[in-house]
């Protein structure tokens, strides 16, 4: 049985979430203050996190950061701010996937269920032939998900090592928004082309030389992106 902890400090929406999870066959464990909730979080013990933003005792931009140091889990951020501006903070994060109340439960559990399969499908899918891929200036390890730029290593959040990979394992291939998204978060239903765009300029801002005029991942105008070897 999976296991999802619940980090948030309104008990209606807390127990509409447990509801709705605990019916889809989850166990729920529900914890209102955010020190708490990185406590029981970065334990390991669960195989999702649902995060609230605003929560007394620490934020949930905080949590997200410090669950992203020391462990591998989903992340769906929940919460009343809607702005781009939240949305992109918490996925440049770490965050996997953003929903803003007021949301429908049965969509909640849709994305719970999306984010848990691709967790599973990325973390288990065989790996490519080659242990380290060599591109250029970039090295990458797909036994450690380790990356170096010009020797160094970079640090790459979970989403950011996942589209690096699958652009760099086809290169040259050119992928619109909609399919980046459906294959790295595995939710076309509910995707946000926004996500992607905010993850391929960080990528940038990690491998390129200038961010601004980019060698390796190229936007194909009217089509989508690419990388170039």
């Amino acid at each position: 049985m999976k296991r999802i902890l619940i980090v948030e400090d309104d008990p209606d929406i807390a127990g509409v979430e447990r509801d709705f999870l605990e019916i889809e066959g989850f166990e729920v464990q529900i914890v209102a203050d955010g020190t708490e909730g990185l406590r029981q979080a970065s334990s390991g013990t669960y195989d999702m996190i649902l995060l609230d933003l605003m929560l007394p005792g620490m934020d949930g931009y905080e949590i997200c950061k410090k669950i992203r140091a020391a462990i591998k889990v989903p992340i769906l951020m929940v919460t009343a701010k809607a702005e781009d501006g939240d949305k992109i903070r918490g996925l440049g994060l770490g965050a996997d996937d953003y929903i803003a109340k007021p949301f429908s439960p049965t969509e909640l559990v849709a994305r719970v269920k999306a984010n848990l399969a691709q967790f599973e499908r990325l973390t288990s899918q065989q790996q490519p032939q080659t242990e380290n891929l060599q591109v250029g200036n970039i090295k990458i390890n797909s036994k450690t998900r380790r990356v170096y730029v010009n020797g160094a290593e970079i640090e790459f959040k979970n989403k950011e090592y996942e589209l690096l990979l699958y652009l760099v394992t086809n290169a040259d291939i050119v992928f619109n928004k909609e399919q980046l998204y459906e294959r790295i978060w595995g939710m076309d239903a509910y995707g946000d082309s926004k996500t992607v765009a905010v993850h391929i300029n960080r990528l940038r801002e990690k491998i390129e030389t200038d961010p601004q005029n980019p060698v390796h991942i190229q936007t194909v105008w009217g089509a989508g992106y690419r990388f170039k070897a």
